[in-house]
Protein backbone atom coordinates (compact mmCIF):
# COMPACT_ATOMS: atom_id res chain seq x y z
CA UNK A 1 0.00 0.00 0.00
CA UNK A 2 1.36 3.38 -0.86
CA UNK A 3 1.21 6.18 2.01
CA UNK A 4 -2.10 7.67 0.67
CA UNK A 5 -3.76 4.63 0.70
CA UNK A 6 -3.21 4.39 4.22
CA UNK A 7 -3.53 7.56 5.46
CA UNK A 8 -7.09 8.76 4.27
CA UNK A 9 -7.13 12.45 6.29
CA UNK A 10 -6.27 13.84 9.32
CA UNK A 11 -8.99 14.45 12.08
CA UNK A 12 -10.05 17.63 13.26
CA UNK A 13 -11.85 18.18 16.36
CA UNK A 14 -12.44 19.83 19.33
CA UNK A 15 -10.69 16.62 21.01
CA UNK A 16 -8.03 16.44 18.48
CA UNK A 17 -6.85 19.78 18.90
CA UNK A 18 -6.27 18.94 22.43
CA UNK A 19 -4.47 15.75 21.97
CA UNK A 20 -2.25 17.89 19.95
CA UNK A 21 -0.42 19.79 23.13
CA UNK A 22 0.47 16.18 24.10
CA UNK A 23 1.91 15.11 20.64
CA UNK A 24 -0.98 13.08 19.86
CA UNK A 25 -2.47 13.50 16.03
CA UNK A 26 -5.19 11.94 14.62
CA UNK A 27 -5.66 10.66 11.50
CA UNK A 28 -8.44 8.47 9.40
CA UNK A 29 -7.16 5.58 8.07
CA UNK A 30 -7.87 2.99 5.22
CA UNK A 31 -10.16 0.05 7.29
CA UNK A 32 -7.63 -2.83 6.63
CA UNK A 33 -4.46 -0.85 7.49
CA UNK A 34 -2.49 -2.40 10.28
CA UNK A 35 -0.59 -0.27 12.71
CA UNK A 36 2.79 -1.30 12.04
CA UNK A 37 1.58 0.43 8.32
CA UNK A 38 0.33 3.23 9.82
CA UNK A 39 3.45 3.63 11.46
CA UNK A 40 5.54 3.42 8.28
CA UNK A 41 2.79 5.48 6.67
CA UNK A 42 3.36 8.50 9.02
CA UNK A 43 6.94 8.48 8.99
CA UNK A 44 7.13 8.76 5.54
CA UNK A 45 4.71 11.49 4.44
CA UNK A 46 5.56 13.73 7.87
CA UNK A 47 9.54 12.97 8.01
CA UNK A 48 8.78 12.27 12.11
CA UNK A 49 9.16 9.22 14.57
CA UNK A 50 6.56 7.78 15.50
CA UNK A 51 6.17 6.08 19.33
CA UNK A 52 2.89 4.51 19.63
CA UNK A 53 -0.02 3.99 17.54
CA UNK A 54 -3.60 3.86 18.67
CA UNK A 55 -6.41 2.48 16.45
CA UNK A 56 -10.42 2.30 16.84
CA UNK A 57 -12.84 1.27 14.62
CA UNK A 58 -15.83 3.99 14.52
CA UNK A 59 -19.28 2.65 13.74
CA UNK A 60 -21.68 4.79 11.02
CA UNK A 61 -24.41 6.82 12.75
CA UNK A 62 -27.85 6.13 12.04
CA UNK A 63 -30.42 8.29 10.57
CA UNK A 64 -34.15 8.64 10.00
CA UNK A 65 -35.67 10.49 7.06
CA UNK A 66 -38.94 9.75 7.95
CA UNK A 67 -39.87 5.86 8.00
CA UNK A 68 -36.70 5.18 6.39
CA UNK A 69 -33.62 4.80 8.53
CA UNK A 70 -30.18 4.92 6.88
CA UNK A 71 -26.69 4.12 8.31
CA UNK A 72 -23.75 6.63 7.84
CA UNK A 73 -19.91 4.86 7.16
CA UNK A 74 -17.97 3.13 9.17
CA UNK A 75 -14.06 4.20 9.37
CA UNK A 76 -10.93 3.61 11.14
CA UNK A 77 -9.52 6.29 13.41
CA UNK A 78 -5.78 6.45 14.45
CA UNK A 79 -4.17 8.14 17.22
CA UNK A 80 -0.27 8.42 16.61
CA UNK A 81 2.18 9.84 19.42
CA UNK A 82 5.16 11.39 17.95
CA UNK A 83 8.71 11.21 19.69
CA UNK A 84 9.44 14.79 21.76
CA UNK A 85 10.09 17.75 19.78
CA UNK A 86 8.55 16.49 16.61
CA UNK A 87 5.59 17.88 15.26
CA UNK A 88 3.22 17.65 12.07
CA UNK A 89 2.63 21.01 10.16
CA UNK A 90 -0.27 20.41 8.46
CA UNK A 91 -2.21 20.72 12.30
CA UNK A 92 -0.79 23.92 13.19
CA UNK A 93 -3.22 27.45 12.38
CA UNK A 94 -2.82 29.39 9.45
Amino acid sequence: MQVFDILRRPVITEKSTILQEEGRYTFEVALNATKHQIKEAVEEAFNVDVLQVNTMHVRGKRKRFGPRIAQGRSWKKAIVLLSPGDTITIFEGV
